[in-house]
């Protein structure tokens, strides 16, 4: 068990991180399933900035860049696993 989980945390946190991510751009469950303006997801919030005949380009890109900051972090803490799995499967 002790040789198990220390070889097992780079696989953890990359599928974790592709799990946070997935999860983070589920657009059409949530767009389906949340009735209210004040419950909406980031990206359906996103897309209410979209209008009919015009798009509110300014505020559209600044909650954009909003909404990444969340994903880069999750990916910068777990660049380090990453590395280290990487380099693990490379050393015979």
């Amino acid at each position: 068990m002790g040789l198990i989980v220390p070889l097992a945390l780079p696989a953890i946190a990359v599928v974790s991180m592709f799990i946070f991510s997935a999860s983070w751009d589920e657009f059409p469950v949530a767009l389906t399933m949340i009735n209210s303006s004040q419950n909406y997801t980031l990206p359906v919030g996103l897309a209410d900035f979209i209008g009919v005949h015009t798009v509110a380009w300014g505020p559209f890109f600044a909650a954009s860049v909003i909404a990444t900051v969340p994903v880069i972090v999750v990916f910068l803490i777990s660049l380090r696993w990453f590395r280290s799995g990487v380099s693990l499967g490379a050393i015979r």
